[in-house]
C-alpha cells in the first residue's frame, strides 16, 4: 500500500459511485453551473444564519449522493467531512441529523481531498463498505470569520479570493473491477505542512502554491512516473496568483507541467464577468468542481486520468491576530476512468 515516503496505492480502486453538488445563487451563474445538482435562490436557503445555511448544504448534497445510487445510509458505514467554520461546526451538527459514524475533519480548503484519500483507504482495505465524504464551504459565514461581514462593504485587494458557497460529496464503494466503468482512486499522496513565512490573509494562492509544489513532486517521486501519466492536473484553489507561482516552481523543479494540462478548480467555476478578485476558494470549490465538473467531463471521455490537488492554508482568525505566518497543506489524490 505505502508507497515511497508519502503516497498510497489502492490495488481495489475504490470507486466513485455518486456524488451530490449544491451551491449557492452566485454560483448558478458561474461557468459550472450545469455541473451541479441543485441551488439555492437564497443565501440563507431556509435557515435564519449563514451556519446553519452552511449545514443544510451538506445534508442536501449528501441526500442526494445516496438518492442517485437508491440506497440508504443504513448501507453506509462512515462519514468523512469538514468546513470552514468554527469548530466545524456545520458538518458536526450535519453528522447529528445524518446519523452516521463521522470523522470529523479539518484541512482547511485541503479538506476534499484528506476525505477522499481516507476514505479509499477504508475501503480499499476492507474498513468499510461504503463511505460518504466531501467538503463544504459558505462565502458570508466563512467572510464574517476570518475578515470582515459582507455587510461592511470592506475592499479587498487583486490577490483575494471569492469563498465559494457549495458543498460536493461522493459515495464511495468496493464495486469489483470489470463492473460498469467509472471514476476510480487509485492512489493518493498526503502532504507535509509548507511555510514559507508568507503572513497576509488576503493572499492565499501565494501562500499555498509551495505546499502544492511539494506535494505533487513527492507523488511523481514515489509513484515513479511523469506528469504526461496524467491528462489533467489541477489544484484546489491556487486561483491566478497561486497558480502562476506555483507552475513556476515547478519549473524550477523540472516538472514541465504545461499550462493547459495545469489547471485550477478556483480559476474553472466563475465566469470572467463575476466579481471574484484572483479566483474562487474554499472547501466547496475542489468539491464541487470535482464532484460535479470534473467526473461529468471524464464521464464524457474528455479526461480518462486526472491528479487533484487540493491545497489549504491552516490559519485562524487567532493566530493571525497573534501575527503568525500562514502554514499550509496540500494532499493529491489521482482519479482514473475505467
Amino acid at each position: 500500500m505505502l508507497k515511497g515516503s508519502q503516497s498510497w496505492v489502492f490495488p481495489l480502486k475504490p470507486k466513485i459511485l455518486s456524488t451530490g453538488v449544491v451551491g449557492g445563487p452566485f454560483e448558478k451563474k458561474g461557468r459550472l453551473s450545469a455541473d451541479f445538482d441543485r441551488f439555492y435562490d437564497d443565501v440563507r436557503m431556509g435557515t435564519d444564519t449563514y451556519e446553519k445555511a452552511n449545514r443544510t448544504m451538506i445534508e442536501d448534497a449528501v441526500s442526494i449522493a445516496l438518492e442517485k445510487k437508491s440506497i440508504t445510509k443504513n448501507d453506509v458505514q462512515f462519514f468523512l467531512t469538514g468546513d470552514l467554520i468554527n469548530q466545524i461546526t456545520p458538518s458536526s451538527f450535519a453528522a447529528r441529523t445524518i446519523g452516521l459514524p463521522y470523522f470529523g475533519l479539518f484541512g482547511a480548503c485541503s479538506t476534499s481531498m484528506e476525505g477522499l484519500a481516507l476514505s479509499a483507504l477504508m475501503v480499499n482495505y476492507h474498513g468499510a463498505r461504503h463511505v460518504i465524504t466531501g467538503a463544504s464551504s459558505h462565502n458570508s459565514a466563512t467572510e464574517r470569520q476570518f475578515r470582515y461581514p459582507t455587510e461592511y462593504g470592506g475592499q479587498k485587494p487583486p490577490t483575494a479570493q471569492w469563498t465559494v458557497t457549495g458543498a460536493g460529496y461522493a459515495l464511495l464503494g468496493n464495486e469489483a473491477i470489470g463492473s460498469a466503468p467509472g471514476p476510480r482512486i487509485t492512489s493518493a499522496t498526503i502532504g507535509k505542512v509548507i511555510d514559507m513565512g508568507l503572513s497576509d490573509p488576503f493572499n492565499m494562492g501565494g501562500a499555498m502554491a509551495p505546499a502544492a509544489v511539494d506535494t505533487i513532486t513527492a507523488h511523481f517521486r514515489d509513484l515513479e512516473r511523469d506528469p504526461s501519466y496524467y491528462d489533467l492536473i489541477v489544484t484546489g484553489d491556487l486561483a491566478k496568483i497561486g497558480r502562476l507561482t506555483a507552475l513556476d516552481l515547478l519549473q524550477q523543479k523540472g516538472l514541465g507541467i504545461g499550462a493547459d494540462q495545469f489547471q485550477d478548480c478556483g480559476l474553472l467555476i466563475y465566469g470572467d464577468d463575476q466579481p471574484v478578485q484572483a479566483g474562487a476558494s474554499g472547501p466547496g470549490c475542489s468539491a464541487t468542481v470535482l464532484y460535479g465538473h470534473l467526473l461529468n467531463q471524464m464521464r464524457q471521455g474528455t479526461y480518462k486520468r486526472i491528479l487533484v490537488i487540493a491545497t489549504g492554508a491552516l490559519l485562524s482568525p487567532l493566530t493571525f491576530q497573534q501575527g503568525e505566518t500562514i502554514p499550509c497543506i496540500a494532499h493529491a489524490v489521482s482519479i482514473e476512468y475505467s
